[in-house]
């Protein structure tokens, strides 16, 4: 038999034996992210209650209040990376957005719409890759990627702000910056802490502490 005959074989051998990549929920996902989620909105919840005390802290200049925004962001990245599944980010942020309403939300139902929207950021992202990467960048590129969304939503679809458009725009780059940090890097710290618990065994993030920091352009499955 050829080299060339070999490699060919050995490559056959190895696809017929390598499971297909499944992008369906399977039970463990379901109970997981509904986990995460609901605790995501009791947190919602008091974040909610404080906020008229931390908001004041930007009293003097409002369009940079979202610098804290990001703590209604996290749940659409933690779910991604936890589940890495298509539609985890936005379950995970509509779930929490649900039960933050129904504990009591000073926002009512608006928070629906701006919890898929915010979602929806975050999906883009890991979508855009195959939902294959999960590293330290992709992480954050999500939360900023809901941020921006999220800023969308607040002045032009679910109207709560009206600023000047500078001030438009730095109301927005100051969302995606908080998403970036405090619905990013903490849910992937906190993925990595999950995993390096052994608490995520039947998900496909359970080695998530084992991977590297960064991609350096390198596909994770």
């Amino acid at each position: 038999m050829s080299s060339r005959e070999h490699a060919v074989r050995a490559g056959r051998s190895t696809t017929e034996h390598s499971p297909a990549r499944s992008w369906r929920w399977s039970v463990s996902d379901i109970v997981v992210a509904s986990v995460l989620a609901v605790a995501s909105g009791v947190i919602f919840w008091g974040w909610n209650l404080s906020y008229h005390l931390i908001g004041n802290l930007f009293v003097f200049y409002p369009p940079v209040e979202t610098l804290v925004h990001g703590m209604w962001l996290f749940p659409a990245v933690l779910g991604a990376l936890v589940i890495r599944k298509p539609g985890a980010a936005i379950y995970c942020e509509m779930v929490a957005a649900a039960v933050s309403a129904l504990l009591g939300s000073q926002w009512g139902l608006t928070v629906l719409s701006s919890g898929f929207m915010q979602g929806l950021g975050a999906e883009l992202i890991f979508l855009a890759v195959a939902y294959r990467r999960f590293s330290l960048e992709f992480a954050m590129l999500a939360g900023a990627a809901s941020g921006l969304t999220g800023g969308i939503t607040y002045h032009w679809i679910v109207p709560m702000y009206a600023y000047a458009p500078t001030e438009t725009i730095i109301h927005i780059a100051c969302f995606a910056l908080s998403g970036a940090i405090i619905a990013g890097v903490l849910p992937w710290l906190a993925t990595r802490g999950l995993a390096a618990a052994s608490v995520l065994g039947p998900l496909a993030s359970r080695r998530a502490h084992r991977e590297p920091r960064l991609s350096l352009g390198r596909s994770r499955g």
